[in-house]
Order: structure tokens, then sequence, then C-alpha cells
């Protein structure tokens, strides 16, 4: 059983999805995160993120595991470093090249084949898990996920909503995985919206469809 989070940079997939994962009793699975191990192992080894070969190469030999809020790269534990802007920048960079992307939902896919998750990503209801469960589309304006970016990494405002107004634009105009809503998912705006309420939407949708 799967249920898809999926939205923009910002839009509070992680947080919804892992609290709905928690409240169910399903598995998390942070898709985005695999794209970070990628981007780090890429800025490591001084592998160029726009190099598609090179960089697909790099992920699939890549020993990428996700056991809860922990997240290990061949081995070790790369939770915090996943999450510095300049492998933020890096992940978007490469996760525009259909070879990246095809390595990351190989592997994701096998791993929800079997199991309860709640899984979050810009593609999950379209791409990854079409026939999810439930489908849920979250959004927010350009601000305020500036403004809960910015909070996360003390990065200044302008600087982080203009980095969000290039990453939406490559992840809604790409060839492969395209950012958009699956036609049957629910769209809800979490703009000015607390999480925990967001949360609540999602456990009673899942209720009200059988998924839980």
């Amino acid at each position: 059983m799967v249920i898809a989070i999926d939205g923009p940079a910002g839009a509070g997939k992680s947080t919804v999805a892992r609290e709905v994962a928690r409240v169910l009793g399903f598995t998390f699975l942070d898709s985005g995160a695999m794209y970070r191990c990628v981007a780090l192992a890429a800025l490591e080894r001084r592998v160029e993120p726009g190099e598609p070969a090179a960089v697909s190469e790099l992920a699939r030999g890549l020993d990428i595991e996700l056991e809860g809020p922990v997240v290990r790269l061949d081995g070790r534990d790369v939770g915090e470093a996943i999450r510095e802007p300049e492998v933020t920048a890096a992940a978007s960079r490469l996760s525009v090249h259909p070879e990246v992307r095809e390595a990351m939902v190989a592997r994701q896919r096998r791993m929800i084949e079997s199991g309860d998750y709640v899984a979050e990503g810009r593609d999950i209801g379209t791409v990854v898990s079409p026939d999810a469960a439930l489908k849920v589309f979250l959004t927010a304006s350009e601000e305020e996920r500036a403004r809960r970016r910015s909070q996360q990494t003390k990065e200044p405002f302008e600087q982080v909503l203009t980095a969000i107004r290039a990453r939406d634009e490559r992840d809604s105009t790409r060839r492969h995985g395209a950012l958009r809503a699956a036609e049957d998912a629910v769209e809800l705006d979490t703009t000015g919206v607390p999480a925990e309420e967001v949360v609540e939407r999602v456990v009673d949708l899942a209720i009200e469809r059988g998924v839980a």
C-alpha cells in the first residue's frame, strides 16, 4: 500500500509525509534524500552534476540506505550533510538527467513493492507509483516556501526565493518525471496552514479511502 505525497520544494512534503507515516504505522520514504545522496557523492568525488554519463554511472554504484530518519551513503550517516545548500543545488541539477532518474526510480520501486509506505517526492504519484492508493499534491506560494526553506537553512530569504523559482522551472520543464500533479491526486494548498492540520487532512483522506 502506497500513499504518494508530491509537490514542489518547500511545500511541506517531508514534514507531512513523515508524520503521516508515523500516525498510520507506515514506512516513510524520502525519495529526495536519494538524489541528495548522489549529489553529495558527486561533490565529494568531483563528478560534475551536469555530466549525465558520469553522474548516472556514479548513481548506479552507490549504496544508499533509508531507515526512518537515518540516511546512509556507502555505510555512513549523511542525514545532515545532504541538507547543505550546495548539495541541494547539485541535486537539482543532476535530477534532470533521465539516466539518474531511471536508476533512482528503479530503487524506489523495489523498496515500496512490498509493505506500506508513505513516499514523498516530485513524481511518486506520476512515475514511481502511478497505482498508489492515495495521491496527494501539496502546494504553497513561492514566498511561503521560500520563508520555510530560509528558516531551515538560515540563508537570506531573497536568495532562497530565487533558488526556488529556478528549481520550479527546472522541475516543471524537464523531459522525464516533470513536476505535475497526477490527474487523480488531491491537491492541498499549505500556505499559512500549520503542518499538523495538513497531516490530519491526509490521514482523514487515507481513512476515507480505506487505505488506513
